[in-house]
């Protein structure tokens, strides 16, 4: 009911992160489950500069969740930013080229200017729940005022606990009077 996960039990309503804690964002969904060949082709998407995944993926996004995200009224697409550092190493920001396979379908403006990293980080699928969060504390920053009441899609690639879309969510949130709605290729269990 919160993030999407499957849950592990048929009467249950939240997953056992989203039972556990307090989410940022008002609700998210995924369009994959992150395992077997899923995991490998965001792999090579992600550091295999495979940008034509990214495209696709935002595309079929938009056509399986696209009733989703009109219902949400979701007027601003807004891409998890990469440390510029890291962007220049990759070579580009998948969330970015998702968010664009997104637009192009559902034609809503992607925002690449607003929310941006101020922190280099650790990947996180090396961290446990706990060093997640303090590993994204004080990560991202807002440069502009956001539209009033605001309707955004936060996109990523891999949602796994929901720490660094949470984070990115706050930021928004604490920059105005904003939704944010979280929407990944891939959701882990």
């Amino acid at each position: 009911m919160k993030c999407g996960k499957p849950l592990d039990a048929a009467e249950a309503e939240y997953c056992r992160d989203c039972s556990r804690r307090q989410h940022a964002f008002v609700r998210g969904r995924a369009l994959l489950s992150y395992r077997g060949p899923v995991k490998l082709s965001l792999y090579r998407m992600k550091y295999g500069n495979r940008r034509e995944y990214a495209r696709v993926y935002g595309q079929t996004m938009a056509h399986r969740l696209g009733p989703w995200i009109c219902q949400c009224g979701i007027g601003l697409i807004i891409p998890v930013p990469l440390h510029p550092s890291r962007k220049r190493k990759r070579g580009y920001n998948q969330a970015e080229w998702i968010a664009k396979g997104i637009s192009d379908v559902l034609h809503i403006p992607v925002d690449t200017h607003t929310l941006y990293r101020v922190r280099r980080t650790k990947p996180q699928k090396k961290l446990n729940d706990i060093e997640r969060k303090q590993n994204l504390q004080g990560a991202f920053s807002v440069k502009c005022a956001l539209p009033p009441n605001a309707c955004i899609l936060l996109v990523d690639d891999i949602y796994t606990t929901g720490s660094t879309v949470d984070e990115a969510a706050r930021c928004l949130q604490a920059a105005g009077e904003c939704k944010v709605y979280v929407a990944a290729v891939a959701i882990g269990g």
